[in-house]
Order: C-alpha cells, then structure tokens, then sequence
C-alpha cells in the first residue's frame, strides 16, 4: 500500500495541471520588446521568470497576426445577445 506522502501529489504537479491567468498586454509587450532587441527565447525566459512554451507562444501569435492582445477565441456562440442579457 502506498504512503500517505507517495499518494499526495506535490505542489510543482498540481501547479502544471491547474489553469493559470493570462498575462497582461503589458508582458506580452514586454516579451516581444525584447525579442526584437535580440534576445534569445531562453534568455526572455529567464528574465521575465515565464515558461519558455508561453515565450514562444507570444512570439508566434506576434509574428502570425502582428498583436499581442488576446484574440478571441472559439466556442459555441451565446444564446442570448448582449442587449437581451442587459434587461
């Protein structure tokens, strides 16, 4: 039978499995600033203490539509619009 502590998870696994909150657009301009500064991906990592993928992920999203704010996103359209959810 496993331990009580093999059978906890640790903090690192439960902080990889869990949502986190977006960054601010000033991050994400921040990431880029240094990007074209010459900044590596690693080095951009290591200053802003964010992962390496979201490093990328910014860069890409930068490079593909020219922005850093969040673009919306898909999901099934809302039942009611926004002028029946103000009444």
């Amino acid at each position: 039978m496993p331990s009580l502590k093999e059978a906890t998870p640790s903090v690192d696994h439960l902080r990889s499995i869990m949502k986190t909150k977006e960054l601010t657009k000033q991050v994400r301009d921040k990431v880029v600033e240094k990007y074209e500064a010459g900044l590596g991906y690693k080095k951009i990592s290591r200053a802003l203490n964010i992962s390496l993928s979201t490093i990328k992920s910014i860069i890409r999203k930068w490079k593909e539509y020219g922005t850093t704010a969040n673009l919306p996103r898909g999901g099934r359209p809302p039942k009611l619009k926004s002028r029946t959810r103000r009444k």
